[in-house]
């Protein structure tokens, strides 16, 4: 990691699928906090033209590639679910490319000179090589009720699909056991804000940044 960004005071937002992530990003935004989102750059990288196309092309096949030049998702998301060596393929593909473009969006970040950074990684404690990394770790937490409506709401996935996407990540449990800081996202949004500014003051007093 670079230097300067090793000095940085950084903290992770994650949170299983549906929980309300980009909502809470949002609220931190607006108080000033950089998002660096794996979310959307893991996006970038597989849409038409992007850095892991030649290489996902090379992997997988012109077969998991649209018409318009995007990685498939809904094709790569059945493969990798039911192969598990699959799965490790895709995410050696495109793990380290998104390591190293949300390192270089920090540094970016850094130069507007924030109290901290927040990186927001779906995948936390599912990935390797962020552990460590950061000084505090948030979760966005919801009922797993909650999360299928809102992912039925968003993507128009069929709930079974949606029950499979969150068998497949970490328990609610180890999120939770690991958070130093837990958003509960079950009401409204406004009650989501307001515990988005009370953590904002608890992160600042806790890191000694106020």
């Amino acid at each position: 990691m670079n230097p300067l960004l090793e000095a940085a005071a950084k903290v992770v937002l994650t949170g299983g699928i549906g929980s309300g992530k980009s909502a809470a990003g949002l609220a931190f935004e607006k108080l000033g906090i950089p998002i660096i989102d794996s979310d959307a750059i893991a996006h970038a990288i597989t849409a038409p033209g992007g850095l892991a196309i030649p290489l996902l092309v090379s992997a997988f096949g012109q077969d998991f590639i649209t018409p318009e030049g995007s990685l498939d998702r809904p094709k790569m998301r059945s493969l990798v679910f039911n192969d598990p060596a699959c799965l490790k393929q895709l995410e050696a593909i495109t793990h380290p490319l998104i390591r190293e473009l949300s390192e270089q969006a920090a540094l970016n970040a850094l130069t507007t000179n924030p109290p901290y950074l927040i990186f927001m990684i779906p995948l936390l404690f599912e990935s390797t090589g962020w552990q460590g990394r950061f000084n505090k770790i948030i979760v966005v937490d919801c009922t797993i009720d909650h999360q299928i409506q809102r992912v039925i709401l968003r993507n128009q996935l069929q709930q079974e699909e949606i029950e499979k996407i969150i068998a497949t990540q970490a328990p609610r449990a180890m999120r939770l056991q690991y958070a130093d800081y837990v958003l509960e996202n079950n009401k409204t949004l406004n009650d989501l804000q307001e515990q988005v500014l009370h953590t904002h003051q608890k992160i600042l007093q806790d890191l000694q940044l106020s």
